[in-house]
């Protein structure tokens, strides 16, 4: 993904964590209507995260497999 976003979006899916957090609590902190910085947006069309309603938790938002398959090759200096 040679995108000037990349970091940003690494940064959005490190934040989510391994249980993932409340869709309403991303939302306020990633989304934006900045046609300039549109990380949430790219993570959605690059399929690195994913939504799921969870019993007791709500909508919650998840790293997708794709975006731990990325995670992981960071962190091991493979991507």
């Amino acid at each position: 993904m040679p995108d000037p976003l990349f970091p940003l979006v690494l940064d959005l899916l490190q934040w989510l964590g391994p249980s993932g957090r409340p869709a309403a609590e991303v939302m306020d902190a990633w989304r934006t209507s900045c046609p300039r910085l549109p990380v949430w947006e790219t993570a959605n069309d690059h399929g690195l995260v994913e939504q799921r309603h969870e019993p007791g938790r709500g909508r919650i938002v998840v790293v997708s497999p794709r975006g731990e398959r990325l995670l992981t090759a960071r962190r091991t200096g493979g991507g």
